[in-house]
């Protein structure tokens, strides 16, 4: 968790942008956090980043004419852009959760991750701008991050109480994903995001004003793009995720499923794999071309192994959590992660 005194500088921060631009992770978890700021003061643009924040966003910052930048939820962010940050004197507020070590080496960019201060629980940033703008009423919003990002956050119980309907009791972020209505709210928004960028940003417009979880999970001509592209993913979804429970199913300690097609769906088989195949590591390694973009999910310390992994890959980039991490990597080593992990979990 932030201390006080950092959430109070981020406040103060947001008060002092009168045209920010908000990069945030292109997940449920960075889109939250980005409506909840943009709630919260009312302007400023949103850009969802599908990788790593490079110098080419800026471009964005320059179309806008931002004054503020804000970066939430995204453990990279490349030298090339934060040097533009600084010949244009911009300030840089980056907000995080990942355990990454950062070398911030502008005077212009304050950075706060929470997975350096106080107990290091892993709070997704959705949880924290949850804190940040201190809205009670905003709270299915940071729920929609938190539950995405496989974190069930100590509000829960109250929550419960006021969307009984839509939530499943549990423990278990997971649980609550795969078998409630409030999971399904998720999974709608998260395969919008995978949409073309008008839909994408009607989407946002849409989020800075609706009042409940409600408004998202019944279907309206307000929200009719989204729940249409909710049908048009989750049809090829479930048709993959067939094959890789086929795979899982004769699989012993390691599940591993390769596809390819239009769509990358690694981190959403990789997560629900997790789930109903529990005990079990699992790598989704989507392939297009020469590249792949691989998930890794499991009990043990999956980020250990494969960043060691991955560190005798040449190209390869990566990184996550203690459980869950995601990777790029070429094809022609996909062979070698996967055999690597096979020997180290035995």
């Amino acid at each position: 968790m932030l201390t006080q005194k950092q959430i109070i500088e981020i406040r103060e921060h947001l008060e002092r942008a009168q045209n920010p631009v908000f990069f945030f992770d292109n997940d449920c978890d960075g889109l939250m956090s980005f409506v909840m700021l943009r709630r919260f003061i009312d302007r400023g643009k949103g850009i969802a980043v599908k990788s790593n924040l490079e110098e080419s966003y800026f471009k964005r910052v320059e179309e806008f004419n931002s004054d503020y930048i804000f970066i939430l939820d995204k453990p990279v962010v490349s030298e090339d852009f934060i040097k533009r940050v600084s010949e244009k004197n911009i300030p840089v507020v980056w907000i995080d959760h990942h355990d990454v070590e950062v070398d911030v080496v502008s005077r212009l960019v304050s950075y706060y991750n929470s997975a350096y201060v106080g107990n290091k629980m892993g709070e997704p940033t959705s949880y924290l701008t949850y804190k940040i703008i201190d809205n009670k009423k905003e709270d299915w919003l940071a729920m929609i991050g938190c539950i995405a990002d496989n974190f069930v956050p100590d509000f829960s119980e109250d929550f419960a109480k006021k969307y009984n309907e839509l939530w499943k009791k549990s423990k278990d972020a997971f649980e609550i994903l795969y078998e409630s209505d409030f999971g399904k709210i998720i999974i709608l928004l998260d395969f919008a995001l995978k949409d073309r960028t008008t839909n994408v940003v009607a989407m946002f417009g849409f989020l800075l004003k609706v009042k409940s979880p409600v408004e998202i999970l019944k279907e309206s001509s307000e929200n009719a793009k989204i729940h249409q592209r909710y049908r048009q993913i989750n049809s090829v979804y479930l048709r993959i995720l067939e094959r890789a429970k086929k795979t899982a199913r004769n699989s012993k300690g390691l599940v591993y499923f390769e596809y390819g097609g239009e769509l990358s769906l690694s981190s959403n088989l990789a997560n629900e794999l997790s789930y109903r195949f529990p005990g079990k590591v699992v790598i989704v390694a989507y392939v297009k071309g020469a590249s792949a973009n691989v998930s890794v999910r499991g009990q043990v310390n999956v980020r250990e192994i494969g960043l060691g992994i991955l560190s005798g890959i040449d190209g390869a980039t990566g990184g996550g959590h203690k459980h869950a991490i995601g990777a790029k990597m070429g094809a022609g080593d996909l062979k070698r992660l996967r055999d690597r992990f096979e020997r180290a979990i035995g």
